[in-house]
């Protein structure tokens, strides 16, 4: 096939782009920085355009002679002219529109689990308003892509944003970490079963119009993830869970931070567990490794030594 895929340069998106690439799909990466995407050079069947992807008239031509549109661009909190609205709803928008005019037959969509109009946060009340345009009925005379789109928990992997931060900051702070909603449920899914879900997906077609709820085969709290983060990675571990109130009032100022490392929003989104409803992964017939079977791989002391040299 022939898919575009717009964030291919990200965590999720390198390890898919390299995937269906080695299975032999001829894939049209995008991206402001050519520089960001090194790493994708040494595929053969890979094409690199520097392109800004919310031109409308850039996504008509970039998505020309595609079979299959991924989208997986998306922010977890707003910075400069890249907010909710325009990343997580203006842009859906646009590549739906896109694909329809250039005839494309599958549009795979990332959004995440408790998107929803209704939902506590910002973050996932633009998701949801995504996928409400997304199964929208068409114009009559617009030919409709199959659209699939999956909802992932929290994502692990070599590169996470996840596990490396926690390590990374229980590294500063000698152990010691104030953590807002220490309870919070996650099932977290490794970046490698994400990837093979969307290209099975691709092989399915009965997956047109479905919705596939992504989560590891364990349901452990933020806490729970923190102590697994420092137990592999061989550091000190002393957690101080924070009441609601001064979460928020965390939340609050570190938001004004460069980075936005956590904001409120990101706290609302805290208050719903982040557990699947459904199995995407046995309906796509994969198997999902746990945490503890792919953390020792990367975050190891020895790992990270290794890595560092």
């Amino acid at each position: 096939m022939n898919i575009c895929v717009l964030g291919g340069s990200g965590f999720v998106g390198t390890e898919l782009v390299t995937r269906l690439g080695r299975a032999g799909h001829w894939v049209r990466v995008p991206t402001r920085d050519l520089r960001h995407v090194e790493r994708l050079r040494v595929l053969d069947t890979v094409e690199l355009r520097r392109a800004n992807v919310h031109e409308p008239q850039i996504l008509s031509q970039l998505f020309s002679g595609c079979d299959a549109v991924i989208n997986l661009i998306g922010i977890l909190n707003p910075s400069g002219r890249a907010t909710f609205d325009s990343v997580h709803r203006a842009l859906p928008a646009k590549v739906l529109a896109a694909a329809r005019a250039a005839g494309v037959r599958r549009l795979l969509h990332m959004s995440s689990l408790g998107a929803g109009e209704s939902a506590p946060s910002r973050y996932l009340r633009s998701k949801g308003a995504a996928e409400r345009l997304l199964h929208a009925q068409p114009p009559a005379d617009a030919p409709q892509p199959a659209v699939t789109i999956f909802r992932p928990s929290v994502i692990f992997g070599a590169g996470d944003s996840l596990t490396n931060r926690f390590a990374e900051l229980l590294r500063l702070s000698a152990g010691w970490l104030p953590l807002a909603r220490a309870g919070a449920r996650f099932a977290p899914v490794s970046v490698a079963d994400v990837a093979e879900a969307f290209v099975r997906s691709l092989g399915t077609p009965a997956s047109g119009g479905a919705t596939y709820e992504l989560c590891g085969p364990e349901i452990v709290t933020l806490e729970q993830i923190v102590r697994l983060t420092a137990q592999v990675a061989g550091l000190p571990c002393h957690i101080v869970p924070l009441p609601d109130g001064i979460a928020r009032a965390q939340g609050a100022v570190m938001g004004l931070l460069p980075g936005s490392p956590f904001s409120l929003d990101n706290f609302r989104s805290l208050t719903l567990d982040c557990v699947c409803r459904a199995d995407g992964c046995a309906a796509l017939g994969i198997r999902p490794q746990s945490l503890l079977a792919v953390l020792p791989g990367y975050l190891a002391p020895r790992a990270a030594a290794a890595t560092t040299a």
